[in-house]
């Protein structure tokens, strides 16, 4: 019997159960129960069902491999997230302690994750066993570092095709990934912003030229147009790698710089007709004060979080040129050309999961930053927002 007959049997048995439930429960004359509906009776049941589905997935089945990881894995995460938030607590000054204290606990999971790829990127010469070009005569060897089962214990991930040690290649990649990512992002704002600053405080025939000009590059999807601009760009760079790469962070600098203009426009354009600007142009005060005293004070917020989702729209940019083959060049290492390489290892999950999981930690590391830099965006929204008050 197939998967959806089998799931349709599932729903079908679910209606009676939450009817029983809300039944039941109303017995009790809680108020909860009394004023419940039926869809959220149904909800709890279906909740239910799949933590018993997750709990058969975790004890029972044996070729659930990938799945204990991910449910190990996440236990292992929430319990650091949780003890980095309570040293932040008692540790630190005054103000970071009260920050802490009133920090959920996606958000110090956010902060934890940034704070690790941080140190990874900065000290990956030192954390790397080996550098992220050097080849070895040992080729595809396979992780676990037992040589019974074809490993080796001077690579405990094992190496690729061309015999390059991938637990040095995916420390790199944290430098090389997060770090062009950042940098791109930075430029991004930095043009972005001040163009967008400049159209909301001038105003007329400026604000209507930049305008008009992000439009049109914001009609074309962004992904494409980046393809089309480094296909020409690799024509252009040849074999420089180095080239290929600053013209990769110019063309997705100036093509996320679109999104952060409309940000800053739009912000900025609500704070120029403020008394306190009008007080400023009366004082004499010249255009770049008004921008970096008067301005950017007041939309500080907003732009701290669009750049943390500005950061992840670029790292996962990255990463798809990178996969697609017009990204970071070789002998850089980068988290999405290792999930190009290693595709084909996928295969052998049957045989061995910790083979096949090998291009699974290049792109569970791209997806842990990001939904970290999520977290942490979605708790400063809601903390400018005033939400938390």
């Amino acid at each position: 019997m197939s998967g959806w007959i089998w799931a349709l049997i599932l729903l079908a048995a679910l209606v009676p159960t939450a009817w029983l439930f809300r039944f039941a429960g109303r017995l009790t004359r809680r108020p909860y129960f009394r004023d419940m509906e039926f869809l959220t009776a149904f909800g709890w049941m279906l909740g239910l069902a799949a933590l018993l589905f997750g709990l058969q997935l975790y004890f029972f089945n044996e070729q659930a491999q990938f799945f204990r990881w991910a449910v190990q894995g996440l236990a292992i995460f929430a319990v650091a997230a949780w003890l980095f938030r309570l040293l932040g607590r008692n540790v630190g000054t005054q103000a970071t302690r009260r920050l802490f204290r009133h920090m959920p606990l996606t958000a110090s999971f956010g902060i934890l994750m940034i704070l690790i790829y941080a140190i990874v990127a900065i000290f990956a010469p030192l954390l790397a066993p080996y550098g992220q070009a050097e080849i070895f005569p040992a080729v595809n060897v396979l992780p676990g570092g037992d040589p019974a089962l074809g490993g080796d214990p001077t690579h405990p991930l094992g190496t690729d095709q061309i015999g390059r040690d991938l637990l040095s290649r995916l420390i790199y990649g944290a430098q090389n990934t997060v770090g062009i990512a950042f940098v791109t992002t930075c430029l991004a704002f930095l043009l972005g912003g001040t163009l967008g600053f400049l159209a909301a405080t001038i105003g007329g025939w400026l604000d209507q030229l930049l305008s008009r000009g992000v439009d049109v590059l914001m009609a074309i999807p962004s992904l494409i147009f980046a393809l089309l601009l480094m296909t020409i760009a690799s024509a252009w760079a040849g074999s420089r790698s180095e080239l290929l790469t600053l013209y990769m962070i110019l063309i997705i600098a100036v093509i996320d710089s679109t999104r952060v203009y409309r940000l800053a426009r739009a912000v900025g354009s609500s704070i120029v007709v403020m008394d306190y600007i009008e007080a400023a142009k009366l004082r004499g005060e010249g255009l770049g004060y008004l921008i970096f005293r008067e301005v950017l004070p007041n939309a500080t917020a907003p732009l701290l979080a669009e750049f943390g989702l500005r950061f992840c729209f670029v790292f996962l940019t990255i990463a798809a040129l990178s996969f697609l083959g017009v990204g970071i060049q070789p002998p850089l290492a980068d988290w999405g050309t290792m999930v190009r390489d290693l595709s084909q290892f996928i295969n052998f999950a049957a045989f061995s999961p910790l083979t096949a999981a090998l291009p699974l930690m290049a792109a569970g590391a791209i997806a842990l930053l990001t939904v970290a830099v999520n977290f942490v965006v979605d708790w400063m929204l809601h903390r400018s927002s005033g939400l938390g008050d």
